[in-house]
């Protein structure tokens, strides 16, 4: 079947350039006469041959001066470079789960955060040793959210988090010398390696950065992930709209834009107050985090952001933290819309500051609100322009969803409850023939949302389930494909699962902390299986990415034992010695995680290059 029932990215185009008009009638900026006035980029930096981490330079590597002043040569300068960029978004992420950790010692029965997943808790709770016996709920939630702020700074020991991991990968991990230790010490370490007079070698700096990467995702954002069920409920399908026609001519539109979900659930929550007539919206990975567990409309992803403020319905745009232009706060001047910032972290020019606090969270959320609401006769009716794209998504897979979800094609008087075998069986089986993780951003060296979506589309063909996450989710429902209908475009063998199990072909796994359920539904089902995890037919792709923190995902992803496929080279092609490390077949990565990176900026390349591993690994286990 062609693909005729989803929203095309012509379509979305042709939306964006209308409201870009729109822009042009205020006097407003764009990102895309920002790329223009940016391009071309630095040959140096892309390559990541510059270094100016002292003021002796900065030095930039060239034929004629192949070492900087300090005499360290461009494999160490490259390998800095990449180590300093995923110490960026590992300190990122994890202090993000560091907040969420704040937040749970924060619950309290009847205040603002409660524990909603009493469950989940517990499991945690005797997952790492805590006493249960007797305690009361509220007690034992912030003994546990202590002792995860204690991962943050312990002085001995490894992440508690890494038990969850097969046992052999656990051992390639402690062979390797790269077990995270306190997350805030792995952050830690790598600056001090990166700093003028340390480190230069390069397997050491590719060494830390899988370490520190996995300081994040086996640490940081894991908890933050795990918490934020407790606090929010573990997500479980639901049904929601997406794409920027979720916009509301005739209502007042709040949109949440950032990470942190302690912010937009308070916003969600009085939104929804009789006394507060307001709708609320999302764009970004808080749009992921409300989707999953209110059913919050997805209005659009990272590229997305200065749109919803184009259309003129938008009376406030409230931020956190990650992703968040600071072209909002001029934007939205040209507009009525209220550009308010939350958060000390991300302070910006031209915003209303409302520091948002657990403690307060209820009244900051109401003053927000009201805010949006009082601003809604301001708008100019003759600037409102809704495009009429909307798509329909279910959303909400985490690991107890899919489990919950294959529990429903199981014989009960046979098989186990709870796990992933039935996903390994039609695997085994052929029916299905792999999976693909896709994550990450949208790039403009990236047509936006261009390979997201047509590598979906080539590996649903080809009957490979693909779980999403963060921008790439978003770029999946704006299209169409997280619709159960979608499974009509998929090869026979998909198409029958999706029908039998009642799942659309795109799982949507959260926001991009969540990353980190990716790992554990990996670790489950090697477990489940009986293999390696380097060894199921999946991999990892971040077709359109652009952040520090994705670059500290990509390290996890590897060092878990997931061959990951980018679209954007990761500043590292200057030197063949750190190409090699990350990027070889045998030496480096491959030989410590058995994992690899591999990298082609052409979309259509990359696609053959993840199903020709798909079958590869298909081969060596004889399925």
């Amino acid at each position: 079947m062609d693909w005729d029932r989803l929203i095309t990215v012509e379509q979305m185009e042709a939306a964006t350039n209308e409201l870009l008009e729109t822009g042009k009638k205020v006097g407003a900026d764009s990102w895309q006469q920002r790329v223009k006035n940016q391009t071309p980029h630095c040959g140096f930096g892309e390559a990541g041959t510059c270094c100016r981490i002292c003021s002796m330079g900065p030095c930039r590597i060239t034929p004629k001066a192949p070492r900087g002043i300090c005499g360290c040569d461009v494999h160490g300068i490259v390998g800095r470079n990449y180590l300093r960029f995923t110490a960026g978004g590992a300190a990122t992420h994890s202090d993000h789960g560091r907040q969420i950790c704040h937040t749970l010692y924060q619950a309290k029965e009847g205040g603002s955060y409660q524990v909603k997943d009493p469950e989940k808790l517990l499991k945690i709770a005797h997952e790492w040793g805590i006493e249960t016996e007797g305690k009361d709920i509220y007690d034992l939630a912030h003994e546990v959210a202590e002792t995860g702020l204690l991962e943050y700074g312990k002085p001995f020991g490894v992440q508690r988090y890494l038990k969850r991991a097969p046992e052999h990968t656990q051992k390639l991990w402690h062979d390797a010398g790269i077990e995270p230790r306190a997350i805030d010490r792995e952050v830690s370490q790598s600056l001090h390696m990166t700093h003028m007079g340390c480190s230069s070698l390069p397997e050491a700096l590719i060494k830390q950065s899988l370490r520190a990467g996995l300081s994040d995702g086996w640490g940081g954002s894991m908890m933050g992930t795990e918490f934020s069920d407790i606090l929010f409920g573990t997500p479980r399908p639901v049904d929601t709209t997406a794409n920027i026609g979720v916009m509301e001519k005739d209502m007042v539109n709040i949109i949440v834009h950032g990470h942190d979900p302690s912010l937009s659930e308070m916003i969600v929550m009085y939104s929804q107050d009789p006394e507060m007539v307001a709708l609320a919206k999302s764009v970004c990975c808080t749009g992921n985090e409300v989707a999953m567990r209110q059913g919050i409309p997805m209005a659009g992803n990272f590229l997305q952001q200065e749109n919803v403020v184009l259309t003129g319905a938008c009376e406030a745009i409230v931020v956190d933290v990650q992703c968040i232009f600071p072209a909002l706060g001029p934007l939205s001047k040209c507009f009525h819309t209220k550009f308010i910032t939350t958060s000390p972290i991300a302070r910006m020019p031209d915003s209303d500051f409302i520091e948002f606090h657990e403690d307060t969270a209820a009244d900051n959320a109401k003053a927000i609100i009201k805010m949006a609401v009082e601003n809604f006769k301001n708008r100019k009716p003759e600037l409102v322009n809704i495009p009429n794209l909307k798509t329909k998504a279910r959303v909400g897979y985490s690991v107890e969803a899919i489990k919950k979800e294959l529990d429903g094609v199981c014989n009960t008087h046979v098989d186990a409850f709870g796990t992933l075998k039935p996903l390994a069986d039609v695997v085994k089986a052929g029916v299905l023939r792999g999976a693909v993780a896709m994550v990450g951003c949208n790039n403009p060296k990236v047509r936006p949302d261009t390979a997201h979506i047509e590598l979906m589309k080539k590996l649903l063909k080809n009957d490979i389930i693909v779980i999403v996450s963060g921008c790439s989710a978003q770029a999946a429902a704006k299209a169409g494909l997280m619709d159960l209908d979608a499974a009509e475009y998929c090869g026979e063998g998909l198409k029958r699962v999706c029908k039998l199990v009642g799942i659309p072909p795109v799982l949507h796994m959260g926001s991009c902390v969540d990353i980190s359920r990716m790992m554990i539904l990996a670790s489950d089902l090697a477990k489940d299986w009986g293999i390696n995890i380097s060894q199921i037919p999946l991999c990892g792709c971040a077709p359109e990415w652009m952040s520090e923190k994705a670059v500290s995902i990509g390290n996890y992803v590897v060092a878990t034992g997931i061959d990951t496929y980018l679209g954007v080279d990761p500043y590292s092609k200057g030197s063949s010695e750190i190409t090699e490390l990350l990027q070889g077949d045998a030496r480096g990565c491959k030989e410590w995680v058995e994992a690899h990176f591999v990298v082609d900026t052409n979309i259509e390349s990359l696609g053959d290059k993840m199903i020709a591993a798909i079958e590869a690994k298909r081969a060596a286990l004889g399925i």
